[in-house]
């Protein structure tokens, strides 16, 4: 009992030797012990590291799941170190409902049918969001997170220690010159000059000692922005794929649409799509990212590899000529286009081989490709 007593004492006198010190420096009444610059660079390196890793594990956070009470809910998971539940995604819920209006309206309607063809594409969609969520917490947010909660609390204990030995360095040369000052004006002081040096020592030693293993666990902070790095590309890489795939799945849906929309709608203005490709495959990011085009393909009136078409030479169709009300302004991106007004009405016709996106468009003797989404078309 009196050994745990002393030591709380000694503690507090310790704790008090320290904080007396902190104050002085702070108004400038007692020296501080400096850092070298090469420390101050490494120190201030770690701060900048902690900061951006915790600032990019947020936000990639948010892009992952922007729902903040489901992010509340998965942290509180993962501190009880509870699985997260399943959750289902937009993508997948959306196909729910959509599959459930098709039923109810008539799965055999135009309109439930294409339903169906979107549910579908939904939760296609759905499954690649979720395999990419998977994946990018596992291979970027978790070592994050490792770094944030493993190293960087070793460094930050390290570094109290070490601030706490300098407060403990400086504290003895203060008793050191005061014991020489008083030496200066008395004999009797001996004792004291001789404590006070060999407490420098003490402290000198402890502090050197601190320092070095503070400084090596800073300069750990470069392997930890190599791991950080590859951790970044295998994210890059997961986004990649998950990107194709949306693609893929929205190219297959786009070409099944196209070609029911003849049936749907007499004298079609959809040209000929080429058949729907097989989905991708989620476990090939390289011939994944390979299928995304590297430049949009520009909505045009003749395919790859064919001469462009003359908008000049180009006739209406005997047949399948339409009104169309333009919804919104459009400014013609080049001279293959048409510009178009609000409210205006135009002849339209599609061509064999057009991107669906895409029609003919005339108003006078003008004529140019006019998007399909900037127009009402009327019977």
């Amino acid at each position: 009992m009196d050994f745990n007593m002393k030591k709380l004492a000694s503690d507090a006198g310790i704790f008090f030797t320290r904080a007396v010190q902190f104050t002085e420096e702070k108004f400038g009444q007692a020296e501080k012990t400096e850092l070298d610059a090469h420390f101050e660079n490494l120190l201030a390196r770690a701060d900048s590291t902690k900061n951006w890793t915790e600032r990019i594990l947020r936000q990639t956070e948010v892009l992952l799941q922007p729902n903040p009470s489901a992010r509340v809910e998965e942290f509180l998971y993962e501190k009880l170190d509870r699985k997260v539940p399943s959750r289902v995604t937009n993508g997948e819920l959306l196909a729910q409902y959509m599959a459930e209006a098709a039923s109810e309206l008539g799965a055999t309607t135009p309109y439930g049918k294409t339903l169906l063809k979107v549910s579908e594409a939904e939760k296609r969609l759905g499954a690649a969001e979720r395999d990419f969520i998977h994946t990018a917490s596992i291979s970027f947010l978790t070592p994050l997170r490792n770094f944030l909660e493993g190293d960087w609390k070793t460094i930050s204990k390290e570094r109290r220690l070490l601030q706490n030995r300098r407060l403990d360095l400086d504290a003895c040369k203060a008793r050191l010159k005061k014991a020489k000052a008083a030496e200066a004006k008395a004999t009797l002081w001996n004792d004291e000059v001789d404590k006070a040096e060999q407490e420098l020592r003490v402290a000198q030693t402890e502090f050197d000692r601190q320092a070095e293993v503070t400084r090596l666990l800073l300069e750990g902070i470069s392997s930890t922005h190599v791991n950080h790095l590859r951790c970044l590309h295998e994210f890059v890489k997961s986004q990649t794929t998950y990107y194709a795939q949306c693609y893929r799945h929205m190219l297959d849906l786009q070409k099944q649409l196209g070609s029911s929309q003849g049936a749907i709608f007499p004298g079609t203005f959809v040209g000929t799509t080429e058949p729907a490709s097989p989905p991708l495959s989620t476990t090939s990011p390289t011939t994944a990212a390979a299928t995304m085009p590297v430049v949009p393909t520009v909505a045009g009136l003749a395919t790859s590899g064919e001469a462009a078409l003359c908008l000049e030479e180009v006739a209406p169709p005997a047949s399948g000529t339409r009104k169309a009300r333009v919804l919104y302004d459009y400014e013609a991106a080049d001279s293959s286009e048409l510009a178009l007004l609000a409210d205006e009405l135009i002849t339209v016709y599609s061509l064999p081989g057009m991107d669906p996106d895409w029609l003919i468009g005339e108003r006078g003797n003008k004529k140019g490709k006019v998007p399909v989404t900037y127009l009402e078309l009327l019977s």
